[in-house]
């Protein structure tokens, strides 16, 4: 197994984590972390779950996740949470820096997935 994907994977859910829950507790943040960190955080945790349930389900420890796979749930994740939520829901606004986050961090995910131990 690839350390630095799961290193990758521990890091975005421990910071994401933090950054949700300090909402809860009056921890100001950055306006950067508060607003852009999560976005840039998600796509590595969904990706990475995804990898591990394909490995098991297919029972091939060395199964990768393609490129477009990759950018086919960056793009879910653009077209849910940037178009079609802040339509109905008035939690989520729409901004196109977190459709480059997504993207950037899934290209991010892609490149740490194909390196050579």
């Amino acid at each position: 197994m690839k350390k630095h994907l799961l290193y990758y994977f521990l890091f975005s859910l421990i910071t994401g984590s933090f950054i949700y829950f300090s909402s809860f507790l009056n921890i100001q943040l950055p306006r950067i972390l508060r607003h852009y960190a999560n976005d840039f955080l998600i796509i590595p945790i969904v990706l990475y779950i995804c990898l591990q349930v394909l490995k098991w389900s297919k029972n091939n420890k060395n199964y990768t996740l393609s490129l477009p796979i990759i950018l086919y749930l960056c793009f879910l994740y653009s077209l849910l949470f940037e178009f079609i939520f802040p339509k109905y829901l008035a939690r989520y606004t729409k901004d196109f820096i977190d459709i480059f986050l997504y993207f950037a961090s899934g290209f991010l995910f892609f490149y740490l997935q194909k390196l050579k131990k």
